[in-house]
């Protein structure tokens, strides 16, 4: 289906292809915006209207333009319509001094000098194992889809190359980058080539890389959210990068430029689902940090580690829409499918791709070959996105279970955050977070507090559990979920 539009006085039209129209009009929009066609501030016609000239539904056009206005490429104020957002100019690049070429490593399979082995650790007793398990970070491994992996992996051995089985791209094999290129743009909104897309061995290996080239160019410092996992703020100071910390508000993570970012080369977010808070970046701050990305020649880190999971709507397009230039984009299918599968990608601008690359060609370290060509079949084959639907039914059935277990067991906690991801925050009375998790470590539930992902500099003003509800199997999980409820606050008089 093809349907061309007029309405903005100049000859603009907007091509509509394919059946999911939809998804066909956010495509348009977004391109018409990136190409320059639509020019900030420019007022687009009424969703009325525009469903007119294009013989759809009007609630379709509303549901695209909210979308947009979710993303950053919109606003929308009363009496003033919709239009497209105001972006700032980037900054134009200044000349780059030649770097010194770095030694080629001996052998191919030779690893440099600086990389520590491994030492024995004492022994140590051994803890004794949690009965229930609901820390967060990991999705319900019993599900993932042996039968299908087996099936793509058997296609792509069969139709693999001789060539695939030897070191090969150090951006990872070209027919899993090919399917990505095209996934992620469907999925995520991402703008991605597959000459920008670097596969990695997992999202620490991508940070790793990332904050070696930056240091390399000499960036000093790299924000930071004020809640957020130790080991990466940890990568990024190893890598002889500063982390200062971004503030947050009830509206989550600030990005003025009056604050840290005032002075830093690049920024680590977690913009369509915060973790551990569990916020959403508003759209006004999206669009305020990519501007200010364009303005200092800064880059955006974004973390999307559970972007397809979204209950309550459409999931919210990646911020790499917005700027790819100015956008590092990582993803992972740790969340999805596996984390021991090791496969992690990063879709880069085009200034750092080259960079990248020859990091990571000197650390050498690679998913399997084998693996790549089993995720690019699975990815074809529409598979990964069937398993991805049911687990998204699965866990926000769970999510769901845990909102009316926690409101009918402890009126005084509140589920925080939006219905989104593989855990949900517990908002617990003030004072009582370290009581809980005392509770449940005699109870033998393992569970993490907020105040274990809060920043050393961040005063503690928040009292909660970080809860994974997609971590247990199937058979553990209404055990997990009453003695969750055991060792929350009571009512007076409750049970």
């Amino acid at each position: 289906m093809a349907n061309e539009w007029a309405t903005f006085g100049a000859d603009l039209h907007l091509e509509l292809r394919g059946p999911r129209l939809r998804a066909g009009l956010m495509d348009a929009l977004r391109e018409a915006v990136r190409s320059g066609r639509l020019e900030a501030g420019t007022r687009l016609p009424s969703s009325r209207s525009l469903a007119v000239d294009l013989g759809m539904a009007r609630n379709t056009v509303a549901d695209a333009y909210a979308e947009l206005v979710a993303e950053g490429w919109l606003t929308a104020r009363q009496g003033s319509g919709t239009r497209v957002a105001r972006r700032a100019e980037p900054r134009r690049a200044e000349p780059r001094r030649a770097e010194p070429r770095r030694a080629e490593p001996r052998h191919p399979e030779a690893r440099p000098a600086t990389v520590p082995a491994a030492s024995p650790a004492r022994a140590l007793p051994r803890p004794s194992t949690p009965a229930h398990n609901l820390k967060a970070g990991t999705p319900d491994l019993a599900s993932f889809p042996r039968a299908e992996w087996l099936k793509a992996y058997r296609r792509a051995l069969t139709a693999a190359p001789n060539e695939a089985f030897g070191y090969g791209d150090p951006r990872g094999r070209i027919e899993l980058r090919t399917v990505l290129a095209e996934y992620l743009a469907r999925a995520r909104g991402v703008y991605a080539r597959p000459e920008r897309i670097v596969v990695c061995a997992g999202f620490v290996h991508g940070l790793m890389l990332i904050g070696q080239v930056l240091r390399s160019r000499g960036v000093r410092d790299v924000a930071i959210e004020s809640y957020g996992l130790g080991l990466h703020a940890g990568l990024l100071t190893g890598a002889g990068l500063g982390t200062p910390v971004l503030p947050f508000d009830e509206r989550g993570t600030r990005v003025e430029e009056s604050g840290p970012l005032g002075s830093v080369g690049a920024v680590l977010m977690t913009a369509a689902h915060q973790f551990p808070l569990g916020g959403a970046l508003p759209p006004d701050r999206r669009a305020e940090v990519v501007d200010w990305a364009r303005a200092s020649g800064g880059f955006v880190l974004e973390d999307d580690y559970d972007g397809e999971f979204r209950y309550d709507r459409q999931p919210v397009g990646a911020l790499q829409g917005l700027d790819p230039e100015r956008v590092v984009y990582l993803g992972t299918a740790s969340k999805s499918l596996a984390p021991g599968l090791r496969l992690a990608w990063m879709v880069l601008p085009e200034s750092l791709v080259g960079e990248v690359v020859a990091a990571k060609g000197v650390v050498d370290w690679v998913s399997s070959a084998p693996d790549q060509l089993a995720f690019a079949e699975f990815l074809s084959s529409g598979a990964y996105d069937r398993h991805v639907r049911a687990m998204r039914l699965r866990y926000r059935r769970r999510r769901d279970q845990l909102v009316a277990a926690v409101a009918a067991h402890s009126p005084e906690t509140r589920v925080s955050g939006i219905a989104a991801g593989l855990h949900a925050v517990l908002a617990l009375p003030p004072g009582t977070e370290q009581d809980v998790l005392r509770a449940a470590a005699w109870n033998g539930l393992a569970v993490q507090g907020v105040n274990q992902f809060r920043r050393p500099t961040v005063p503690a003003t928040l009292d909660g559990l970080v809860v994974g509800y997609a971590t247990p199997p199937d058979s553990a999980w209404q055990g997990a979920l009453q003695a969750l409820c055991r060792v929350l606050p009571q009512a007076p008089g409750g049970a």
